[in-house]
């Protein structure tokens, strides 16, 4: 083996960083979804010979779906997957459709490229192929098991007819899907480049040392941060759109040595509808990794490296591990639910490096119908809510719990779909109040300019997001449909194909997020540009802050310090989680 130096790692490393982002910049060029090429709702991949991923968002699914060819992958092979049940839950439901590319050079396997991204359509009963009424993966779409695309460079044409044929987007679809193997065919060449530059040996030696790198670097966080004694934490999800609900998730967190445990033990099982989550293990390695390394160490690389430290037990027959063929559609709920409950769990050692609840679900509006030239047209759109105060910041409003994800342009929307979005703000008062604010929620008003139908997919409009250290939970979410005669009809957070006419809107309000630490302690300046921006009303800053300001919006400080006395007189002991209203709808849902 040749010579390995740390400035060749580094380069490797960051070169490999590089083309994951190139990777990203041609599928958001290619593709048609706005899901996909708006929103950027795709997940790049590299991994090294043996399927272990060197860089990307999620934990590989490489080695388990390449075990489903026996004859083996040959140079110009693409394989193709869309079933969760098939591939260990790495890709999450069958609106994610999935590439993996292994690349040779020389002849010689050097690893694999992956990509997946959410496809606009599936077919099944409901458009967009998310019915909140599937009682079986069987009633959301088609699914498709490990398949060759392209085998030895060859397309296979039927599966493409196949798929084309079993969706109400084919154009999109197919450019989606396209766009998906010309992303892996980038990493591919980069890939190739490298090796071709530093050499083979070189190049595997470089990956080995960046997840040895990981590996050490995480230990050293598990042990700094999990305690040994058990920590148990749960939350829920508000119901399955069914009747069914709420339900528990449940996490006990401990470490021995360095080693670190994740036990969901009494989560409840799964549901009817589609709010199951099949949870991938290395899934989530990743995210236990990704919240620890952006807590406590930035610096410190994605990789597999650790996973071997990290040990996941999750009950089959849960809500995190259903038994097939439960339905799937709707596990977004779960999805980011999860990071909640994570956070809440490693606050319980250190509450003052956690951040509250935010928003916790992927927010979905459909749109679909003919427009007024008899052409078809169906909307996806993924909405964001407030993120949860942070140890160090107050959360972000209006944004995505995903980093990567951003906003569909109105613009966009106005020009290639039939309606009008009357306004796009976030909501006042929505944040819990706190020492560093919760994020505030989002508010959007879209006005229909044709028939059709609507679909939404939300949650925590019944049990709010949580705020620690003193702060303040959140606000729920809500939707309304304002028929053209100014009629108002309540929308549940669940619900498909709602009919709309020309003229009605639809107002959509996903949920705040908790706040962090006491709001006395909040800088009452802060709070007055805070109600100059719109973000917090003057009466909350009154009732939450303690702060109080004239009609000039100046801050009284004579009057604030009395103020804020007296609510510490009167108030008693801050509690270290404040779940507002939460043990009542409990109760109430027995």
């Amino acid at each position: 083996m040749s010579k390995l130096d740390s400035i060749t790692v580094d380069i490797i490393e960051n070169a490999l960083r590089n083309i994951k982002e190139e990777m990203d910049v041609t599928l958001y060029r290619s593709a048609m979804s706005p899901v996909i090429r708006e929103q950027h709702d795709c997940f790049p991949m590299i991994t090294d010979a043996q399927g272990r991923m060197v860089v990307g968002n999620f934990g590989s699914h490489v080695p388990e779906v390449v075990d489903q060819f026996p004859e083996g992958v040959h140079e110009g092979d693409v394989i193709f997957v869309s079933d969760p049940y098939t591939c260990g839950g790495s890709i999450s439901h069958i609106n994610d459709w999935m590439i993996i590319l292994p690349i040779f050079s020389n002849g010689q396997l050097i690893g694999y490229s992956s990509m997946f991204g959410h496809v606009s359509d599936v077919g099944g009963p409901t458009p967009a192929s998310l019915p909140v009424d599937a009682t079986s993966i069987y009633g959301e779409g088609v699914r498709y098991p490990p398949v060759k695309l392209y085998e030895k460079g060859k397309l296979n044409e039927s599966i493409v007819r196949i798929m084309m044929r079993n969706t109400r987007t084919p154009l999109e679809n197919y450019s989606d899907l396209m766009a998906l193997v010309a992303s892996c065919r980038t990493a591919e060449k980069r890939v190739i480049e490298l090796c071709e530059r530093f050499g083979v040996d070189v190049y595997f030696a470089a990956l080995d040392a960046l997840l040895e790198r990981t590996n050490r670097m995480m230990r050293h966080l598990i042990v700094q941060s999990i305690p040994e004694e058990k920590a148990v934490f749960e939350d829920y999800i508000d119901d399955d759109g069914l009747g069914n609900g709420p339900y528990k998730m449940k996490l006990t967190i401990w470490r021995e040595g360095e080693h670190a445990y994740f036990d969901w033990t009494g989560t409840d099982p799964q549901s009817p509808g589609p709010i199951n989550y099949y949870l991938s293990e290395p899934l989530f390695k990743m995210f236990i990794g990704a919240f620890l390394i952006a807590v406590f160490d930035p610096a410190i690389n994605f990789n597999d490296g650790f996973y071997d430290v990290l040990h996941i037990k999750t009950p089959e027959g849960s809500l995190m591990r259903p038994k097939e063929p439960a339905a799937l559609g709707s596990r977004t709920h779960a999805l980011s639910r999860l990071f909640d409950v994570l956070s809440g769990a490693l606050s319980l050692n250190k509450p003052e490096n956690s951040p509250a609840a935010g928003y916790g679900t992927s927010p979905y509006f459909i749109y679909s119908g003919y427009d007024e030239n008899g052409k078809y047209f169906n909307l996806m759109e993924v909405l964001y809510g407030g993120l949860p105060g942070r140890p160090f910041a107050d959360g972000l409003d209006g944004h995505s719990w995903w980093p990567g994800f951003v906003n569909i342009p109105t613009e966009y929307l106005e020009t290639y779909y039939p309606l009008m979005v009357d306004y796009y703000r976030t909501g006042i008062d929505s944040g819990g109040a706190g020492l560093f604010r919760g994020g505030n929620c989002n508010e959007k008003m879209y006005t229909c300019l044709v028939d059709g139908v609507v679909s939404v997919l939300d949650d925590r409009a019944k049990i709010q997001p949580w705020g620690i250290n003193g702060g303040e939970p959140g606000s729920t979410s809500y939707k309304t449909l304002i028929k053209k005669d100014g009629t108002k009809i309540p929308i549940e957070s669940k619900v498909d194909n709602i009919k709309v006419e020309k003229g009605d809107k639809i107002l959509f309000v996903t949920a705040g997020s908790g706040g962090w630490g006491d709001p006395l302690e909040r800088d009452a300046e802060k709070v007055r540009l805070d109600v100059l921006r719109g973000l917090v009303s003057k009466e909350k800053a009154y009732k939450s802050y303690g702060v109080v300001l004239t009609d000039e919006n100046e801050v009284d400080i004579e009057k604030t310090e009395e103020l804020r006395a007296k609510i510490r007189a009167e108030r008693g002991e801050l509690p270290s989680f404040n779940f507002g209203e939460r043990d009542k709808v409990l109760q109430k849902n027995k």
